[in-house]
């Protein structure tokens, strides 16, 4: 690749990132925003956490050793850290670590 094609390459990302991020205040810049645009931003992340337990669990074999197990602890984890902390980023990360301690360590 030439200098000038990554130049390019560069400012024409920039370009779309600015565009993109800029939208919303052109669009809602009166501050009304439509009754749609809040009710997607009251579900939507819920929607995301429910996919991605989804996908999480897709592969996993609840009729063979070790029946999920990992799985499930990893999920009750998660759950019983955001339950008594009220903190996303601590439930998650205690959970993935609870998950690759099992995985690694307990079920190999």
């Amino acid at each position: 690749m030439s200098s000038s094609y990554i130049i390019y390459t560069i400012f024409i990302i920039g370009a779309v990132t600015f565009c993109l991020r800029a939208v919303p205040f052109v669009l809602f810049g009166n501050g009304k925003v439509p009754p749609v645009m809040l009710y997607l931003g009251k579900v939507t992340p819920a929607a995301i956490m429910a996919m991605l337990v989804v996908y999480c669990l897709k592969d996993a074999s609840f009729w063979q050793w070790p029946f999920a197990l990992p799985e499930i602890l990893a999920s009750a984890a998660v759950l019983v850290l955001y339950k008594l902390k009220r903190n996303n980023l601590l439930a998650i990360t205690g959970g993935t670590a609870l998950y690759m301690l099992l995985v690694q360590v307990v079920f190999v």
